[in-house]
């Protein structure tokens, strides 16, 4: 393959995590920390970076090893690495930040069935030399991170008034207690999802008015072989 062909598989492989196919807002995956761990931002940012973290280790040992693996155990070994790289994430988080370890709880060691995290592997770093895999696990762990950043955005900035405990609105400001509640997460995700979908379609048609198009009745020229 020619540099710059590699060049742009990689960045195609990147950016299509990011919006393309962003796992939480157009494929729909990993909504249970979605919606569970999302009532602050630093929550969400902390779940994001777990999450990175499994994602691109996991990547990385399930490329290197695609040759080896035997396919009738490769799911099992994939849930194997993936558990290995979770418990690390989740010592490192009780040791280092517990308060955010015990704000996160179960939701930690619930990374290892992550829908998101186990369909890379299969779709992707099983099939795919290390590059191509890590490049594709940082861009999916990225736009992971940002729906759940826009999603703890959201909510602790309309249920607390605040970003990152910083207050934004001063004493006047009536908390909407909602949000940082679950139906406040079933709110933000649906909203959000109806904005991106709208967003994608009005793309879609703006794309589709600038394609030129043939006039009916306008002559069609075959050219013919030989």
């Amino acid at each position: 393959m020619e540099p710059s062909h590699q060049s742009e598989r990689y960045y195609e492989e990147f950016v299509k995590g990011l919006w393309k196919e962003n796992p939480v807002f157009i494929a729909v995956l990993g909504l249970c920390p979605a919606l569970a761990v999302t009532n602050t931002a630093m929550n969400s940012l902390a779940m994001a970076l777990a999450t990175m973290f499994v994602l691109v280790c996991s990547s990385i040992l399930v490329s290197l090893f695609r040759n080896i693996i035997p396919k009738e155990v490769r799911i099992t070994t994939f849930v194997i690495i993936i558990a290995t790289f979770v418990t690390v994430a989740d010592f490192t988080l009780q040791a280092f930040v517990p308060k955010i370890h015990k704000d996160l709880g179960a939701f930690i060691a619930l990374i290892v069935a992550n829908c998101l995290i186990l369909g890379r592997q299969e779709a992707f770093a099983s099939k795919n030399n290390l590059k191509l895999a890590v490049v594709d696990a940082l861009g999916m762990s990225l736009g992971f991170g940002f729906a759940l950043f826009c999603l703890g955005a959201i909510r602790e900035i309309l249920g607390n008034g605040t970003l990152f405990d910083v207050p934004l609105f001063g004493d006047h400001f009536e908390p909407w207690v909602i949000m940082i509640l679950p139906p406040g997460g079933f709110l933000s995700l649906g909203f959000l999802l109806l904005f991106f979908n709208w967003l994608k379609a009005y793309r879609q048609q703006a794309r589709t008015k600038t394609q030129p198009s043939t006039p009916i009745g306008a002559p069609i020229h075959i050219k013919s072989k030989g």
